[in-house]
């Protein structure tokens, strides 16, 4: 993996660490709140005051499963051979944008560059997948050429 590759990778992997961090300290929030509410003479109201922090906790749960996810992607992209065809892990240099194939993640600058870190089942991804430098794409009604896939 080149140094610009790692760079976007650990960057991705900071990405997925503080969100599944802000996950749990919201889900150990709810396990403080759940443990602290006490029935009042109002049974209803407990009873909605637990039913609201459950459904959050499930809401919570279930983020932070994706997230884990989206972590096993991201080891996948570390185990890719390069390839000169655009697969995950590709970093795609084009003449609109660059992209790194893996999860999304968003704007990332490295070396005084742009990355967009997308996923492969962005609309992007799914015009780039099976191409390789030289190849054009059309991408909101524009044709795009691909410069470089590493």
């Amino acid at each position: 993996m080149n140094k610009i590759k790692q760079e976007l990778y650990e960057s991705c992997d900071q990405y997925l660490e503080d969100r599944m961090q802000r996950i749990r300290a919201a889900m150990n929030d709810l396990e403080n709140d759940l443990e602290n509410e006490t029935k009042s003479s109002a049974g209803d109201k407990y009873e909605t005051g637990r039913e609201m922090i459950n459904l959050e906790w499930n809401k919570l749960s279930g983020q932070l499963q994706q997230f884990k996810m989206l972590k096993e992607t991201l080891k996948n992209v570390k185990r890719r051979n390069a390839s000169d065809e655009i697969q995950l892990g590709s970093l795609v240099k084009t003449n609109m944008a660059n992209y790194f194939i893996a999860i999304p993640a968003g704007q990332i600058k490295v070396a005084g560059e742009t990355y967009f870190s997308i996923g492969v089942g962005s609309p992007i991804a799914q015009l780039l997948l099976h191409k390789k430098a030289g190849e054009d794409f059309r991408f909101n009604g524009k044709i795009n050429q691909i410069i470089s896939v590493e």
